[in-house]
């Protein structure tokens, strides 16, 4: 059933089938002085979950992050839980481009940004000229891609977590292990790993797979627990600023390509 779903490129795995792994990593350009994030312009052209919350940790540790969406396909949380959107995109610049009729003023927004973050297909960025080989690199630029798998097959987070092992035990067996768990796990290893390239002076590509990054978490040791307090329930984080709409930014991050443009003559 698995292998004839794939055949119909649908999203689906078998349990276990991932094994663990870092995420992968190309030298791709030149290096720069080891550097935090501060003051960096991100290009996020990520959605949903794991590539947003990564772009939104950048934001809160001082990154300049721009939300890239198309009118024609927006990302899907927009019509999901505000407050969820708010939480991930409220600290960015809301940027609406359509990839075909504006591929140029995209590539510009690209060739400007110091960390790109996207999720696509390859082909579906290197047909438009928009990926990392066609995009002329700034020092120490890095560039994430976050996949599914290792290969090009589509992923969601319950899917990745069912093939990285990384699932409960019910009464009839297996059962998802919270609500698309390898969505916030991979966030947050690929913020990790954008961080540890900023310290190696960039100048990389970083592939992160969430089938990977669950599967490392599913092969964790575990135990007892070493206290025998109750666990308490987590606390609500902070409330965030209402993330703008889809587009409202566009003028000023075109002031910010430009003046970054000029820097650059």
């Amino acid at each position: 059933i698995v292998e004839r779903a794939r055949l119909l490129d649908l999203p689906v795995a078998g349990l276990g089938e991932a094994a663990p792994a870092p995420p992968r990593i190309r030298v791709q350009g030149s290096r720069l002085a080891p550097r935090g994030p501060q003051g960096l312009l991100v290009a996020d052209l990520s959605s949903m979950w794991a590539g947003p919350l990564c772009a939104g940790l950048l934001a809160r540790a001082g990154a300049t992050v721009v939300k890239v969406e198309s009118p024609r396909r927006p990302d899907g949380t927009r019509a999901g839980n505000p407050a969820f959107f708010d939480w991930i995109n409220g600290q960015k610049l809301c940027y609406g481009i359509d990839f075909d009729t504006q591929a140029d003023e995209l590539r510009e927004l690209l060739a400007a940004s110091d960390i790109v973050i996207e999720g696509s297909r390859p082909a579906a960025l290197a047909r438009r000229g928009l990926g990392p080989e066609d995009i002329t690199a700034r020092a120490g630029r890095i560039w994430l891609q976050i996949t599914g798998y290792d290969d090009h097959r589509p992923g969601f987070g319950d899917d990745t977590a069912v093939a990285g092992g990384l699932v409960g035990t019910g009464a009839d067996g297996p059962v998802f292990c919270g609500d698309a768990i390898a969505d916030p796990l991979t966030g947050l290893e690929a913020a990790l790993a954008v961080a540890d390239a900023l310290g190696r002076g960039g100048g990389e590509s970083i592939r992160v797979s969430m089938a990977a990054v669950a599967a490392t978490y599913a092969a964790l040791p575990t135990g007892p627990s070493a206290s025998s307090a109750p666990v308490s329930a987590p606390t609500k984080p902070p409330a965030a600023p209402p993330a703008s709409g889809l587009g409202a930014d566009n003028e000023a991050v075109r002031h910010l390509v430009g003046q970054r443009r000029c820097l650059s003559c």
